[in-house]
């Protein structure tokens, strides 16, 4: 279970915030990320990895921490992802999330091996952080129940790709709906599955 041990450690120099993102692997949607700022003494029981945890929890757990946390939402788009590669499109996400902090931290804990460049605070990669570092846990939380929930909406306006339930990623049915549909605005061109089908649709027929 994730604990506040790297929080505490760097918390005398003044806010310390977990960041995390919701999106890399999936052919459509964009990438999103949530940085958090704790109270010590307001920290939700249950905090996890957010792969860890069922919808529910994870809707519940969100909620609370909107409440009782500071909490920034950063957004990076299919065309960004297109643009930059989905691991730039990740960080800028990241750089978003906590620019959108009610205030500036004095430092970032940031999932996984990489710090952003752009990172506007000082920052430390934590792999594995989701299930080490409650801050990040909770970033982990509320990005994922934040892309579900774009997701969700997209799929009612893009029927038959499955996004309400599998959001995105290459599932069978969704790569099953590429072939079939054909690639709309919100699938990345640049992952290979959506890129091949655009190549295969260019070919001239026999």
């Amino acid at each position: 279970m994730p604990d506040d041990l790297h929080e505490s450690a760097l918390s005398a120099h003044g806010p310390v915030a977990g960041v995390d993102e919701a999106g890399r692997g999936p052919l459509a949607g964009p990438v999103v990320a949530a940085a958090v700022i704790f109270d010590p003494a307001r920290l939700p029981a249950g905090l996890d990895d957010s792969k860890r945890l069922t919808q529910a929890r994870r809707e519940a757990l969100a909620a609370a921490l909107v409440a009782q946390a500071e909490t920034g939402i950063g957004i990076a788009s299919v065309e960004e992802i297109d643009r930059l590669n989905i691991l730039q499109a990740s960080h800028l996400a990241m750089c978003r999330a906590l620019a959108a902090l009610p205030r500036p931290p004095a430092h970032a804990l940031i999932d996984g091996n990489l710090v952003p460049k752009e990172c506007p605070c000082l920052a430390t990669a934590v792999i594995g952080g989701d299930a080490r570092s409650v801050s990040i846990a909770a970033a982990s939380i509320i990005a994922k129940v934040t892309r579900d929930r774009i997701m969700r909406d997209l799929a009612q306006h893009f029927p038959g790709y499955g996004w309400e339930t599998n959001m995105g990623y290459p599932s069978k049915s969704h790569r099953s709906a590429l072939q079939t549909l054909g690639v709309t605005p919100h699938h990345r061109r640049s992952f290979a599955p959506v890129r091949n089908i655009l190549y295969q649709a260019h070919l001239p027929s026999a």
